[in-house]
């Protein structure tokens, strides 16, 4: 099954905006799912990273807003921030999230190069 990019926002987040753009700029795909309007999205952010870390990306199959694979765990009180947990990346910095892309074969190198406001 072919990979998809999720990301996990919420609109008062100056970080989600930032990511949002990127985003749109490099032109990849990603299903948006707001954690302030979806309680079911909420949980599984507090779940996977131990708080309401936003944005939390990961990579699902299609059809999917869960992770294709597991991602590596955190240790217990540990942040999330920017940490390449394989198949999620949560409130990353913009060099962060690109290498990540990268990485996982969602950015080509090419296209990464497209400048960012």
């Amino acid at each position: 099954m072919a990979k998809r990019l999720v990301a996990y926002i919420s609109p008062w987040c100056y970080n989600c905006s930032d990511t949002r753009e990127a985003l749109k700029t490099w032109g990849l795909p990603v299903e948006f799912v707001d954690i302030e309007k979806d309680a079911a999205a909420t949980r599984r952010v507090l779940a996977w990273t131990g708080y309401r870390s936003v944005p939390t990306l990961l990579i699902a199959e299609q059809g999917s807003l869960e992770p294709g694979e597991a991602p590596a765990p955190l240790a217990p009180g540990a942040s999330p921030h920017g940490i390449d947990r394989g198949s999620m990346l949560t409130e990353p910095t913009r060099a962060q999230l690109r290498a990540w892309l990268i990485a996982h074969g969602l950015l080509s190198a090419e296209a990464a190069k497209a400048p960012l406001r």
